[in-house]
Parts: structure tokens; sequence; C-alpha cells
């Protein structure tokens, strides 16, 4: 039996009790051309780009493994969740790396690391104060008519922990995506928030912490049951493990506690609530809705914040009783708290890319998984906390890039300090191989390392 074409735009939709929703559907095979190369309508297969960010940098001899390109490489103490977590064959790691900052003012200079975009407007405001001086690489890609152009939503940006810095001003510290100079994009730190953007979650805006009052698979059982009947084996399966998602995700939602409603761009510490950051629950739904949006090319763009540089932020989960900030400041350098903060970020980091992974991608489709055909690029704003140094900033690529990107990953160590922009360029370039430059003032290259990319 031939069955007819499915739009790649198709929804199921449902109301009741007064409500609509609708459901995106994940990358059917009844979406693909025949030869499972293209869309049907004769689009391009998705690729997707997460922009990582985490604060307050690494502990550098735990942090870098020992072997270097061309051999493999075995994961440090540090790196060691992506191991264990079964993604560590599509992670490279880059070290020895030197930012090209032309400023030196503590937490703002790395992050053009994200942009190649030098900071600007240095001390022109209270405290420590900066602006990002131009559009980050995430904002690049999605301005791409063949990704941002494709999806309802050109891109989105989440957040973990609400603390932030009360020294720091200006936008560069306080987002990692911005469209523009004095164009930030803050993260959203409320799931709820967030599924409501994306998916139509319809949480009554006068009780934001309620739960979901009804269901949106009930609601659209119906067209859920007609879907079906036009879809082969293979496409059902994965239809049925999509609805489980989408079942799987209303449960941690209504489980998360009213800590995690929080306002978009929270400006005071929470007092007498700090060390209850439920942070890998909350970094767990963020990953999860991530996903979700992917499956669902909602959007191909996104990008996380999981601690602001400088931050108040205490991770209570580990037993810690102090600002994971301060223990980087410490005059040992190292200490355990340090070790095991940076050891946590990796475990959430690696939580989303097994996410990821595990997510299949539909027969003909280039790769297995969303993995497969998603760039991850990770980093933080220092290499380490205790002196604000931004030489040897540590970046983290991991993904598949629509078997663009190297794998098995690599661990390369620069040898002179190459400029991180030109790793920019080279992911740019798997999204628009057109690129030649990226960045402006002391970050900017036209030059791209290219070893990241498969021979």
């Amino acid at each position: 039996m031939a069955f007819k074409p499915i739009a790649r735009r198709t929804l199921l939709r449902g109301s009741a009790a007064g409500l609509s929703c609708a459901i995106g559907l994940p990358l059917l095979e009844a979406m693909l051309d025949h030869n499972g190369e293209a869309l049907a309508d004769g689009s391009a297969l998705p690729q997707r780009w997460i922009t990582w960010f985490f604060g307050n940098g690494v502990i550098l001899n735990r942090f870098i493994p020992t072997q270097q390109y061309p051999n493999l490489w075995t994961p440090s103490d540090e790196l060691m969740p992506f191991q264990t977590a079964g993604v560590k064959d599509y992670v490279s790691v880059l070290t020895g790396f030197n930012n090209h900052s032309a400023h030196f003012i503590t937490h703002h200079e790395g992050m053009t690391v994200f942009s190649g975009h030098d900071i600007v407007d240095v001390g022109q405001g209270q405290g420590i104060f900066s602006n990002a001086g131009g559009k980050t690489l995430d904002q690049v890609i999605a301005d791409l008519p063949e990704v941002g152009g494709q999806t309802p939503i050109p891109s989105m940006q989440v957040g973990i922990s609400k603390e932030d810095s009360q020294a720091d001003y200006g936008t560069t510290t306080h987002n990692v995506s911005h469209r523009g100079y004095l164009q930030p994009l803050p993260p959203n730190r409320s799931p709820q928030s967030v599924w409501t953007a994306l998916f139509d979650s319809f949480v009554p805006p006068e009780d934001p912490q309620g739960p979901l009052r009804l269901s949106i698979l009930d609601m659209t059982k119906d067209q859920i049951n007609k879907l079906a009947s036009r879809l082969g084996s293979a496409d059902k399966a994965r239809l049925e493990a999509h609805l489980d998602g989408v079942r799987t995700l209303e449960q941690k939602i209504q489980a998360l506690p009213p800590l995690c409603e929080s306002p978009l761009v929270p400006t005071q510490q929470n007092v007498g609530s700090g060390a209850n950051e439920p942070i890998r629950q909350v970094c767990e739904v963020m990953s999860d809705l991530i996903v979700h949006a992917f499956t669902c090319d909602v959007t191909r763009v996104a990008s996380l914040m999981f601690l602001e540089p400088a931050a108040k932020t205490i991770y209570g989960e580990l037993g810690h009783t102090g600002e994971f900030h301060n223990y980087t400041h410490s005059a040992s350098k190292q200490e355990p708290e340090v070790h095991d903060g940076v050891v946590f970020t990796m475990e959430n980091l690696a939580y989303l890319l097994k996410q990821l992974k595990d997510t299949p991608e539909p027969a003909g489709q280039a790769g297995n998984n969303l993995l497969d055909n998603t760039v991850c690029f990770a980093s933080s704003d220092v290499a380490v906390g205790y002196n604000h140094s931004i030489n040897d900033q540590p970046m983290i690529v991991a993904g598949g890039g629509g078997g663009k990107l190297r794998t098995p990953g690599m661990h390369y160590r620069s040898p002179n300090g190459e400029n991180p922009s030109e790793v920019l360029l080279a992911l740019l370039q798997l999204f628009d191989p057109t690129a030649t430059e990226i960045g402006s003032g002391a970050p900017y290259t036209n030059q791209s390392f290219d070893l990241i990319k498969a021979p």
C-alpha cells in the first residue's frame, strides 16, 4: 500500500474545555523524498546548533586530556562524564587556544569566544561594565534561510541557575546569545514558560505554578489515531516514541518545585534559597525541551546558559555551602569543590548529548540520531577562575554535524595559542560554506580551524 507524503509542518490539533493545543511531529520517513536525502518538498535535511555556556572555567591540569591528536584521547578526571554517558566518541576537546580579546576586566572578555567580536563600552557604566560587541555565532546560524528560516522559532535561549553577579553590568556576562550590539537575548529560566513558548502547553497565565490542567495527548487523541493509520511500521514506532517523550515532559514539568519559576532576567540572589536551587533537575528538563524542539523542528538553534560568570550560585546538590565562584578564587586554586563543580557541569552537558544520541532520526536521514545531525559548542568565560585568565581557554565541540564534523572526536592542543575565533569560523562553514570571516576587533579572523571538520 502506498502512503501519501506528509508535510513537514503537519501539526496534530485538539481542543477541550475552551482550550486549544497543537503538537509538532518528529521527522518521519513519510516526510522525506524517495532517496531519503531531502524533505519531500525538496528542502535540505535539518542541521542543528547548540551553544552551551558554563561560568568560571575549569582546573586545567584535571581537565586537559593527556593524549593529543592524531592519537585517540582518554577522558581526564573532569571529562569522564562523556565516557560514562556513552557520548565520548562524539566529543572533541580543544585546548591551548588563547582568546585574542584586547581587554582584560575579569569575566567579560572571555565571552568573545561565542562571537569573535571584542567587548565594547568597557568601563562606561557602573561596576565592572561592558557590552557585547556583535552577533553571536548561534544567531549568525539562525539567520541562515536554510536554518532559522525553516522553523517557526529561529532560536531558543534557556538558562539554568537563577543567580547572577551583582558586580557585573552591561550585556556581556548576563547573556550568551546576542542579535548584535545592545541586542541581548536573555535566557528563559522557567521550564514551563519555555514549554508554553515552544509547544503551546496552555498553562493558565494567572496560575503559572499550577499543574498542566489537561494533557495535550488526550486532547489530540483522535488526530493521533488518524495519523497512525496512514504511517508505515517504522514511522508508527517513531511517532509512539515521540508521544512518549511528550508525556514524560508533561510529568517532569509538573514535578518541578516552585523555585524553578523565576523572572526572565533575575537580578536578585533569592536570599535564603540559594543552596536549594534544583540545578540538575532544571537542566535535565531544559535539555529535554531542546531535544523535543529539535525533534519537532520547532527550532534548529538553541543556547543554554548553565551558570553565569561570577554568579552567586551555590551547588547545594553537591553539599556545597559557599558560592562556586568564590571557590574558584581560593588561594589553593584547586579546591575540591571546584573540581566537583566542573564534573557536575560536564555531567549536565553529557546528559543533553546523551538525550540527543538516544533520539533516533528516521530511516534514510543522514546519521542515526539527533546528535549525528547537531553541532554543540561549549565553553566558559575564563580558563581558570582564580586569575581570570583567557589563555588556554577550554572549548568542547560535540556532535556529528550531519557528517561534517570529525568523528570519533579528538583532543587537539594548540602549540602556539591559536585564536578561538578560527574554531567559530570552521563551525560556521559547516552551515554556510561561503563564510570567509567572523568577528570584529582583536578576535576577528579569516582563518578556519579545518582540523575539526570531517576528513
